[in-house]
């Protein structure tokens, strides 16, 4: 097999333990949407991406039909990001945000493969002064995101493309869970 598909592997079946924590994420986050709150996502690069991919398929679909729920990928918003950034600061174009949309009781995920991103960080923080319960999917833990969020996600992996490659499957399996407990 090629050591990428070994990899992932690998790091799949170590990950495994931890399915029951996104289930659980995904029957709580069902209760906060389905009553109204809102899911807020943030990550960097290929995190970014991801965290799009799962606000759209909570806006969206995942599988079956199901009314929209309100999930906002913080860095898809660019004229807000360019604007923070200019005035504010790169560290903070997530945090400003999580204090614009997020309420008491909402939802912040924060996707990072090191855990360290400063941006994602001061999001975590912006979002425990808001009120937000935070959780996070990052790659291997101890790690100072993993030290701010309620829960965590840690994928036991090194690689950056394994780790985001098991936080997609992560996603899909929360997005299932959700589904599930709207039915």
């Amino acid at each position: 097999m090629h050591r990428h598909l070994t990899r992932l592997r690998d790091a799949l079946t170590m990950s495994a333990d931890q399915a029951p924590t996104v289930e659980a994420w995904g029957r709580k986050l069902a209760g906060v949407l389905g009553g109204g709150g809102r899911l807020l996502v943030c990550g960097n690069g290929g995190s970014a991406a991801e965290a799009q991919h799962l606000t759209a398929e909570l806006v969206g679909r995942f599988k079956g039909e199901r009314r929209p729920f309100a999930a906002i990928a913080l860095h898809a918003d660019t004229s807000s990001m360019t604007a923070i950034a200019n005035d504010f600061g790169s560290d903070v174009v997530y945090a400003r945000q999580v204090c614009a949309h997020g309420r008491h009781g909402d939802v912040l995920i924060c996707l990072s493969t090191s855990g360290c991103s400063g941006n994602v960080l001061a999001a975590a923080r912006a979002a425990h002064d808001c009120g937000l319960v935070t959780w996070a999917m990052t790659g291997i833990a101890p790690n100072p995101l993993a030290e701010l969020s309620d829960e965590v996600v840690a994928v036991p992996a090194s690689d950056t493309a394994t780790v985001q490659e098991v936080h997609l499957a992560m996603i899909h399996l929360l997005c299932d869970s959700i589904e599930e407990a709207c039915e």
